[in-house]
């Protein structure tokens, strides 16, 4: 049976003008990744702060330095738009590599936040 499932992975950004790397391993019942989406506890901080680079097996979706208000969604949004949309991607090794940068910014002071990546998947319930 093939269904749908939000997946979250946190990141957690402690020191200001870093990067920060942490490589997800996906379920292995995982068949495609549909959407992707971040979020944060402190959403003004991975909006005016942060830029990524995410790779899923090994191949860039988004490069160094996109920035991550662009894959974020306000709760005016609907809930079932809210996602990025990758078009059924295959997890092949099943690694999702994340590398984080937290910039100065004149806008917002640093304080430690996390970043959440959720991604949109569907999984083979057999496997």
């Amino acid at each position: 049976m093939i269904t749908r499932v939000k997946k979250r992975y946190d990141l957690e950004v402690n020191e200001e003008n870093a990067v920060h790397s942490k490589t997800f391993e996906l379920d292995k019942n995982i068949v495609k990744v549909h959407g992707l989406l971040l979020e944060s506890g402190r959403d003004d901080q991975l909006y005016y702060r942060g830029t990524c680079k995410i790779e899923l097996n090994r191949a860039e979706i988004f490069p160094e330095g996109y920035a991550c208000k662009l894959l974020m969604s306000g709760i005016n949004v609907s809930p079932n738009e809210r996602y990025y949309e990758l078009g059924g991607l295959e997890p092949g090794n099943g690694k999702v590599q994340v590398t984080f940068k937290d910039n100065e910014s004149a806008t917002v002071s640093f304080e430690s936040y996390r970043v959440s990546l959720y991604l949109d998947c569907e999984i083979n319930e057999q496997l």
